[in-house]
């Protein structure tokens, strides 16, 4: 995996605006990419979402603006503005827009 810190090392980021909305899709921005993990801002449509899956390390999401419902192995959680949920390595979890909503995913591999 390539090392990239891309435009973002020292300087100041608006995670809010970094993502637009766009009905009806799922829009992403990585601002941090590293061996030992990434940063990636996303901006979801109402009702999108990302299906059901589980990864072999912890992911942490960051709720930017509105609100998203998570599962993790089957217990539901809303999460809003403001609010960050950890989801387990291993468990399988899902992220659905309850309605538009951005989040900052924080992925550390070590």
């Amino acid at each position: 995996m390539e090392n990239t810190q891309n435009n973002f090392a020292g300087k100041n980021i608006n995670l809010e605006n970094l993502v637009n909305y766009q009905d009806g899709s799922v829009v992403s921005r990585e601002i941090l990419k590293l061996p030992t993990g990434t940063l990636t801002v996303f901006a979801f449509g109402a009702g999108q979402g990302l299906s059901e899956h589980t990864a072999p390390f912890d992911a942490t999401i960051y709720i930017l603006d509105g609100e998203a419902e998570v599962k993790i192995a089957g217990e539901t959680f809303n999460v809003t503005k403001g609010e960050m949920i950890i989801m387990p390595a291993g468990k399988p979890h899902s992220v659905k827009a309850v309605q538009k909503f951005k989040m900052l995913l924080i992925m550390i591999r070590s």
